[in-house]
């Protein structure tokens, strides 16, 4: 089936994003591998550039579905029942893009915090 041209440039950035990370990627690696000094000083503070730009991270513990009604009925206190279940692991999403998977824990060096252990790194997935 034929995609409208509406279609088709919703699509075109994703892939654009998607070629460009992969580019962005091998570029990393192959400057990992070059016994070249010289080279890695020179491009040491394009790849400090690039590891300095923010990206938006999220933790997704779950998400539901409900009508207004019962979303209005919600007060202080109310419960809200989430998709997962206690120990199903949760999705890091990095940008909008679902990158891997992982299990809740609490942070050794501060207990009154949690974090995310990751358990699955997802290669070229597309949007969460």
């Amino acid at each position: 089936m034929a995609m409208t041209k509406v279609e088709a440039d919703l699509d075109q950035p994703d892939e654009q994003l998607d070629r460009a990370i992969e580019e962005l990627r091998g570029v990393l690696h192959e400057e990992e591998r070059r016994p070249d000094a010289a080279f890695r000083a020179a491009s040491g503070a394009n790849s400090n550039v690039i590891m300095n730009i923010p990206v938006d991270v999220q933790i997704i513990l779950g998400s539901t579905e409900m009508p207004v009604s019962d979303l209005m009925a919600l007060q202080k206190g109310s419960t809200v029942a989430l998709n997962r279940r206690i120990g199903e692991p949760v999705d890091v999403v990095v940008n909008g893009r679902k990158i891997a998977r992982g299990e809740i824990t609490v942070l050794e060096s501060d207990p009154s915090r949690f974090g995310i252990r990751l358990t699955e790194i997802i290669a070229g997935s597309k949007g969460a």
